[in-house]
């Protein structure tokens, strides 16, 4: 029939009507194909017959018109008459009055629909019944659905089914040829477990199939009408009239079932069997097998323990209500309505359906007031491997029932329980495994090696993190779900995990339904990678997981009877935990699960979970053991007893709360305790609500109990960082000062007052969990239900209680009792100590808040709280506190604790203050090493583990924690170690030199406090020593300079420490110390060795003393020797043969040594030896070495020549002396400014040492004149010693480049691959060892400097890093490196560049290392983060404080809002933030806007009664205004401008005077500290103050020191004493000039001052008085120059060029007149007169 072909319809729908037979004439419209004339009042009859389509889904809102329409067009026979419906369960009507027509339709109809062609199911209804027709109708179907179910027997669903089993034995019988070949046992093992894989999978397959045409075989005889036995257990159990929709739905079904394929569907009929045989079965399936979802199906299609309600237990309501639905889905059209129902709930729970999900707490609940189960024929027990504390005690209740009840079933399910334990338990049931998962899943153990930078993030954290992105870059497609286990952790692997085309969701508990809906979304081109708690282990199944990583750790709540408390702790999982999240990645498609454990590990584990019943507080157990009136609970039969000692606590427990009394020698219960056991929630939960009734504050209760079980889960603190500050400031707008109960009863009265229709958008505003929030609703009715029904109490609606309501109100008193008389084991008492945290009044024990506690809002520490429990992560927190009044601890009958004699032990406070910033560093030293060891000693003498002190540099304040008895005495060991700091501070000096030598030592100065010098060494006296100790000491450093100050009755000036010590044999170099007096040095030396605890310590004269460094380029060095012994001129050479003497022999019989030929002969004293006669006796080892061994081809083993007596050397000074002298004619000549540029170093030999040893350190810059001067040196003896003592100087020089561990993990890679590059030049070797101390160092050779300073520079560039060098990198934004928030930046910067920063406080710089590529990009990002940071700090505005009110910030949040809204309104275009974990509120724009936004907080503050007048900011004493860049001294803690100080020095270094610098502030004698100085000024003024202070000290000394006389020249000298001749020279080191110390002018050898200054004054006077009385002395008549005639002729000729006759002094032009005149006047003889 065409579309074009309807018929017209009827035309009286009215008839209908008067009928009652109404469709739903306002949910359809009525289709024709052609115009019908308008309906007429002609009344038609009724139809006969009318077809229903109906839906086969859930779906009723749409319809597909078209499908209906192209069907009718389709139908034999026209109906009279048709309706299709937009929407309804109902898609279309098509209404016969004849039987034939529409017996033709509704079998066309089942037929398209068994063929698949129909998605609507047909209904056909009979308003005319005839019993033929009826019968006609089965008859026809009957034929159709047997002929049907024969084709879906043999189907194509079967066919597929046993292609894939062909396939499956093809693979077998592959498997099983491979394996009769030989092949490697690895390979045979991996062979034979693919083949049992496919075995198992293969018999899986065919049981299937068998299950699936079992089943069709059931249907088959029904519809056939076959008689089946009703003793006979089929799969399906068919009876009564047939209902062909149900068949449908049974047929559907059945395909659907071999079709997914779970494993449970092969083993049907046998399990089915095993219950009907027995009683009790434990059934094991691995995860994915459908147990779960399958089971209740099978026993309500077999009839199998149905008679009755069948009743499934899960451990979570959650778990129960998404396993009916589903089931329900299932089973829809197979089961009447309603056959399947989830009752959540106690008050829900009916028996009035076949199947019923529920809880097990439930179950339990009902069993207390039937316990005969009535109503029920078979309980399942799922999810038994919890082992939770409900289903234990259900279970050992239902062990009993079975006595008395032989018809009733137990079915115990799990997929990893102990199936022997139970079975044993259930006297020796039936255990049953359902073997195979869905897909397999390949387990692959890693070992955890991980370090993770956060200290607050475990390391298996970062190891899931590294796992999760090796997966996604190596592996295929698919999710990946990781296992964590906090909230915390969850989240920070969030932010961590940022890899390309990959999405990172996090899953927990605490997130709202929306967010945890994300997980089950698709994100197109991007893997999803989950990151998840133990929810995702059995609550929750998401798709597409193809890969696990499970870090193998779970958090878990113990209740440790010993102390009362409940500890959240992380531990390792079960074996049957790890399965189960194993098992994740097998459930629709083959998996991977990566272990972050060892297979050994895996091992180790326990093989179950332990029982929850050995974990928790066992009160309401307790409780219901004795309703049923069994009075000893250790009689009871338990699966896994629990300890003797945790049911003592549960009963002590259940005393303190009324629960229960003990009478003649049983324990019973009292009334409160008959209502608890009703109740059925936790003991302290409902004693709270008990205890409000009592009060007439029933509503606060109900909802105080519901609250404070999903405490953790309310508030929602989620998200990025800056998200959870958001949700951490709505919070404050709820807390109370009662604590965390009393702030989430705020949050449940404020939510409940809310319209419903916009609770969610309410709770998403204030960052509450909504869901949360609907199960505290939904237990607040559950409690209500149970209250009116079971114990007849009627629940008011109203509130007495406010939030708005004073801490100290009478309700507030009243709930604070309350919360007490519930939570009275676990009370807490303030320790006096914010470190401390609180005493845990049960075991003694100090744990801390949790840093969410609403306490920490107002900033007060209530003396007394009570907690819901602890939770270790690792550190220990309570959580959920409330503040208790300490009177009402009295009231507690009976007593838990002795209160007064706790609150005894109660620790005391003292804040000793005016101390300066350095001297509280320095107290507290290095990472706080000082101080812990100093509380260490305290500890000790006191005996008092609690001792506690605090050091707070910015506020410049020492906090003592001590008990009475003992704070007196702990304040003077503290007191006297800050005096002793503070003396070392006042001593403290720069050793500066005072000039800068080349090639001598210069004369240093101490310059210290207040500018003075303080000691001016100029005899070059030892002032520094160099500190060594034995590896195995453990010395502190304040213990060991207090040790060499008493010692040796001299004070310390100056400590330098080692940063990475090196090792001399036993030996490590500790550090530097100099003395302010020689003679304290001295003395040190002298005793060299003293005894330490645990070592030694040994002090040798430093030769690096003075500020300044030693050399100007890192330092290679070079070593020589020189003999002791000289040789006897007679060697022995070793061979390594007998046999190769002659040859030897005959060989060196024709060798020349130095020149000289050699005599030979074998050794009378080893036959293997040659002895060499006629050896030079200054030749050594290696010399004669290389000559012999060039003489002969054999192999030489070694050489020893015999040397004499040791000879008596010069001291070591005058050999370093001499080898300095020698070198010296080397090194360039002048001053200019740079450092020495050699050093020398003579090791002490021992006595039986052949050679002494030197080492020489050159400048690195001067690499050629280093090895000039070796080269000329080597050969030569050193003044002082014999001529055969030549020296020998090794040419290779070594160097030393370290780092420390952190430096090198993160310059490893770059810094190996420079070593191979380096390694290919020639003539350096490089050495990468580890320090004992745990650096890193390159040892370098080379065979020149300039080839170490070349291989030296890129190493040292890469360990040793950049220096940042920034101008605004100030003292004060550098010291923000050390702030939590500079530390943020610090992490941040590191993990994104891979570099690593290094801060040196004593320098005050910072180093980066890392690639070169990447430190630049680093500085600058460091740079900008940290005065960006400052900047922020500034205008960062403080909410506590002494003059502030402990609960500002929530007034704040009050009156602005907890975005601070009201504010950026009042100052518009500013933004602000509140930070609730510091209480400030960041500005971000000027300090005028920061200025106006304190005065609106001063003027808030001002409406507190508790406020306290400011105090007025301190003015500069110097310049008299407010101090701007303020600087505190030290010694005094005065503060000053800084510029006002740095004008001081300036003055006093124009000046040269003013010193000492003392303090300016009016009557205080402090003098300014040499830190101070350090601190102010720059290193080029610093040393312009030194020289303005060795200037007033030498002017100042009364004659007793001078400067050297030359211009500008900087030596100074001492002057000699007026007494006696000449004083002594003084030979300057900077300009060599020569000065008698005496008259100050030259040196005068051999005459006196006196006499020289005559000669001064008088410069000829020495030359006549030598002439006088000499015949052959005259003067020079022309130019008065002195001659003297030794010998020779009358003629002289005078410098001046004139010639003189020495008869008459007559002068002469040249010498020919001279001569003549001679001759003529004298009558000399040839000029050769002599006189």
């Amino acid at each position: 029939m065409r579309s074009d072909q309807f018929a017209p319809g009827y035309r009286n729908r009215a008839s209908y009507m008067a009928n009652n037979w109404s469709f739903d004439q306002y949910h359809h419209h009525r289709r024709r194909d052609r115009d019908c004339p308008p309906p007429s009042s002609t009344i038609r009859r009724r139809p006969n017959f009318v077809i229903e389509l109906c839906s086969q889904n859930n779906d009723h809102n749409t319809y597909n018109r078209h499908e209906i329409v192209t069907l009718m067009g389709k139908f034999t026979c026209d109906p009279d008459d048709f309706f299709i419906y937009e929407k309804g369960v109902v898609a279309g009507r098509f209404f016969y009055q004849q039987w034939p027509n529409a017996l033709e339709t509704i079998v066309y109809l089942w037929e398209v629909l068994l063929n698949g062609g129909l998605s609507f199911m047909p209904r056909l209804r009979q308003n005319l019944i005839v019993p033929s027709d009826t019968e006609e109708y089965n008859s026809r179907l009957r034929v159709l659905f047997s002929e049907r179910i024969k084709r879906f027997i043999e189907g194509e669903l079967v066919k597929t089914w046993e292609k894939k089993l062909d396939q499956v034995s093809n693979e077998i019988a592959k498997i099983d040829g491979l394996l009769r070949k030989p092949k490697k046992y690895v390979t045979h093992m991996e062979l034979s477990k693919k083949k049992e894989g496919f075995v198992r999978e293969k018999l899986l397959i065919g049981k299937r199939i068998g299950e699936f045409k079992s089943g069709m075989e059931c249907i088959l005889d029904y519809v056939n009408g076959k008689v089946i036995d009703s003793s006979d257990v089929k799969v399906l159990k068919l009876k009564g009239n047939i209902v062909w929709s149900k068949i449908h739905w049974l047929i559907k079904r059945e395909c659907r079932r071999l079709d997914d394929g779970l494993p449970i569907y092969a083993d049907r009929k046998e399990i089915i069997w095993q219950i009907h045989c027995q009683q009790a079965l434990v059934l094991v399936g691995e995860t994915g097998s459908g147990k779960s979802t399958q089971l209740v199906q099978f026993l309500t299609d077999s009839e199998v323990a149905a008679n009755k309600s069948i009743v499934c237990t899960q451990p979570r309501k959650l778990a129960a209500m998404s396993l009916a639905t589903r089931v329900q889905e299932e089973t829809r059209g197979c089961l009447e309505d309603n056959s399947v129902i989830c009752s959540p709930t106690y008050s829900s729970l009916q028996f009035d359906s076949r199947v019923i999900y529920t809880t097990d707490h439930c179950l339990l609940q009902h069993y207390m007031n039937d316990k005969n189960f009535s109503s029920i024929s078979c309980i399942i027990v799922d999810e038994a491997h919890e082992r939770s504390l409900n289903t234990d005690l259900l279970l050992a209740l239902i062990k009993d029932l079975l006595h008395r009840r032989s018809d009733l079933r137990l079915i115990i399910m799990s997929a990893t329980a102990d199936s022997d334990q139970l079975s044993k338990y259930f006297f020796g049931c039936g255990t049953f495994h359902v073997v195979g998962r869905t897909f397999p899943v390949d387990i692959k153990y890693i070992h955890s090696h991980s370090h993770s930078d956060s200290g607050f993030i475990p390391n298996y954290v970062s190891d899931v993190v590294r796992t999760v992105g090796e997966i996604h870059r190596n592996e295929g497609p698919g999710t990946i779900l990781a296992f964590l286990t906090s909230q915390m952790e969850v989240e920070w692997a969030c932010e961590q995990f940022k890899l390309m085309s990959t999405v990172a969701l996090p899953l927990h508990g605490k997130l709202s339904h929306d967010e945890q809906h994300r997980v089950y979304l698709d994100y197109p081109d991007k893997r999803k990678v989950i990151f998840s708690t133990n929810l995702a282990e059995t609550s929750l199944t998401i798709p597409g997981v193809k890969y696990v990583v499970d870090s193998g750790m779970v958090k878990e709540s113990r209740y440790e009877p010993t102390t009362g408390t409940n500890v959240l702790r992380v531990s390792q999982v079960s074996q049957s935990s790890a399965n189960q999240r194993a098992g994740r990645a097998g459930r629709t498609e083959p998996g991977k699960c990566y272990r972050l454990y060892s297979e050994a590990d895996f091992k180790s584990m326990p093989f179950h979970q332990e029982p929850e019943i050995r974990q928790v507080n066992l009160g309401i157990a307790v409780l219901r053991i004795l309703a049923l009136g069994i009075h000893d609970v250790n009689t009871f039969d338990f699966i896994d007893a629990p300890s003797d000692s945790a049911i003592e606590s549960a009963i002590k427990n259940l005393v303190q709360l009324g629960a229960i009394v003990f009478e003649n020698g049983v324990h019973k219960l009292t009334k409160d305790g008959r209502m608890l056991v009703k109740l059925g929630i936790e003991p302290r939960l409902g004693k709270m609500i008990l205890k409000c009734f009592e009060h007439r504050l029933g509503r606060e209760g109900v909802v105080l109990a519901a609250v404070m079980a999903n405490s953790s889960s309310i508030f929602c603190r989620v998200g990025r960082e800056e998200d959870k500050q958001k949700s951490d400031c709505y919070k404050v707008q709820f807390c109370h000062p009662g604590g965390d109960l009393f702030t989430l009863l705020s949050v449940y009265r404020n939510w409940e007052q809310i319209p419903r229709e916009k609770r969610n958008q309410w709770c998403w505003d204030n960052s509450i969990n909504a869901k949360s929030m609907r199960r505290c609703q939904e237990a607040v009715i559950e409690i209500e239900n149970c209250l009116q029904n079971e114990l007849n109490i009627i629940i008011p609606t109203y509130w007495h209680w406010t939030p708005e309501s004073n801490s100290k109100s009478e309700y507030d008193n009243i709930l604070r009792d309350v919360i007490l008389s519930a939570l009275a084991e676990n009370i807490a008492m303030y320790s006096g100590n914010d470190n401390l945290g609180y005493q845990v009044a049960s075991t003694g024990t100090h744990v801390h808040l949790h840093p969410s506690c609403s306490l920490l809002i107002f900033n007060e520490r209530p003396d007394w709280v009570v907690f819901g429990e602890i939770i270790a992560m690792p550190n220990q927190y309570l959580v959920c506190v409330s503040a208790v009044n300490f009177e009402s601890l009295h009231t507690l009958s009976p007593p838990e604790f002795n209160i007064s004699q706790i609150d005894r032990r109660k620790l005391q406070s003292k804040v000793l203050t005016g101390f300066g910033s350095t001297l509280l560093k320095r107290f507290c030293g290095k990472a706080n090493s000082s101080l812990k060891h100093l509380l260490s000693q305290i500890r000790d003498v006191v005996k008092d583990d609690r001792i506690g002190l605090e050091v707070s540099v910015d506020r410049n304040e020492v906090h003592i924690f001590a008990s009475t008895e003992h704070m007196d005495r702990v304040f003077e060991f503290i007191n006297a170690a800050l005096e002793r700091e503070m003396k070392w501070l006042e001593n403290e000096c720069i050793e500066k030199t005072l000039f800068s030598g080349r090639h001598t030592s210069s004369p240093v100065a101490l310059f210290g406090a207040g500018g003075e010098i303080k000691h001016l060494e100029l005899d070059k006296k030892c002032l520094t020593v160099d500190i060594l100790v034995s590896c195995s000491s453990d010395v502190e450093e304040k213990e060991l300079l207090s040790l060499l100050e008493t010692r040796f009755s001299g004070k310390i000036c100056s400590v330098h420490r080692f940063p990475f010590p090196g090792a001399t044999d036993k030996m490590e170099k500790w550090g530097r110390v100099t003395f302010l007096t020689p003679e304290a040095a001295e003395n040190a030396i002298k005793l060299s060795t003293i005894d330490i605890p645990g070592g030694l310590l040994t002090i040798v004269p430093s030769r690096h003393g003075g500020e300044n460094k030693f050399l100007t380029f890192p330092a290679v060095k070079a070593k020589i020797s020189w003999p002791r012994r000289r040789n006897r001129g007679i060697a022995f050479v070793k061979c390594e043969s007998p046999d190769d003497i002659p040859a030897i022999i005959q060989d060196f019989s024709m060798a020349f040594i130095r020149g000289r030929s050699i005599r030979c002969k074998p050794s009378m004293k080893s036959n293997d030896s040659v002895m060499l006669v006629g050896i030079d006796n200054d030749i050594f080892e290696a010399e004669l070495f290389d000559e012999l061994r060039s003489a002969t081809n054999r192999n030489i083993v070694d050489i020893y020549l015999p040397r004499g007596m040791i000879i008596q050397d010069p001291s070591i000074v005058a050999l370093e002396e001499a080898l300095l002298r020698e070198i010296r004619a080397f090194m360039p000549v002048g001053n200019n400014n740079r450092n020495e540029c050699v050093g020398v170093h003579i090791f002490e030999p021992e006595l039986a040492d052949y050679f002494m040893k030197a080492e020489i350190s050159f400048d690195g810059s001067l690499h050629l004149e280093a090895a000039k001067a070796l080269e000329q040196i080597d050969g030569k003896a050193l003044s002082g010693c014999q001529p055969w003592q030549k020296m020998k100087s090794q040419q290779l020089f070594h160097s030393t480049v370290s780092c420390s561990a952190s430096v090198y993990m993160v310059i490893k890679d770059q810094l190996h691959s420079l070593l191979k590059h380096l390694e290919l030049r020639n003539g350096a070797k490089f050495l990468f060892d580890k320090n004992d101390n745990g650096s890193y160092r390159v040892k370098i050779s080379a065979k020149a400097t300039k080839i170490m300073a070349e291989s030296r520079r890129p190493l040292e560039e890469l360990m040793n890093g950049k220096t940042v060098s920034d101008p605004r990198l100030t003292t004060p934004i550098l010291q923000l490196v050390l702030s939590r928030e500079g530390f943020a930046i610090q992490k941040s910067i590191q993990r994104e560049t891979g570099t690593y920063f290094l801060f040196d406080r004593h320098n005050q710089s910072i180093r980066i290392f890392g690639p070169l590529t990447n430190i630049d990009r680093a500085q600058n990002r460091f740079v900008n983060a940290l005065v960006t940071l400052h900047e922020t700090k500034q205008l960062d505005i403080h909410l506590r404080g002494p003059d502030f009110p402990p609960d500002l910030m929530k007034k704040v949040v009050g009156k602005f809002g907890p975005d601070l809204h009201g504010l950026k309104e009042k100052f518009p275009g500013s933004d602000f933030t509140l930070n609730t974990r510091h209480h400030t509120i960041s500005v971000r724009g000027n300090k005028e806007l920061k200025q106006n936004v304190e005065e609106t907080i001063h003027h808030l503050v001002k409406t507190s009664p508790d406020a306290e007048s400011q105090s007025q900011a301190a003015s500069c004493p110097i310049c008299l205004c407010d101090v701007e860049d303020g600087f505190r001294l030290e010694k005094c803690g005065h503060e000053f401008c800084r510029m006002c100080l740095m004008e001081q020095c300036e003055s006093a270094i124009k000046s040269h005077s003013g010193f000492p610098m003392i303090c300016a502030h009016e009557n205080c004698p402090a003098m300014i500290l040499t830190v101070d100085l350090r601190s102010l000024l720059a290193a080029e003024k610093l040393e312009e103050l030194f020289r303005a202070s060795l200037s007033s000290f030498v002017g100042s000394s009364a004659g007793k020191y001078k400067y050297c006389p030359s211009p500008d020249c900087p030596s100074v000298y001492r002057v000699a004493m007026k007494e006696g001749g000449g004083g002594q020279p003084f030979v300057c080191g900077a300009c060599s000039v020569e000065t008698c110390t005496r008259c100050h002018l030259e040196y005068h050898p051999f005459l006196s001052c006196d006499k020289y200054l005559e000669f001064k004054r008088d410069p000829d006077m020495s030359l006549k008085e030598w002439m006088r009385g000499k015949e052959d002395v005259r003067v020079c008549p022309s130019c008065g120059f002195t001659i003297e005639k030794i010998e020779g002729c009358n003629h002289m000729e005078c410098r001046c060029g004139r010639h003189i006759c020495w008869v008459c002094l007559e002068v002469f032009n040249n010498s020919g007149e001279c001569y003549r005149h001679l001759s003529t006047v004298h009558h000399a003889n040839e000029g050769l007169v002599v006189i």
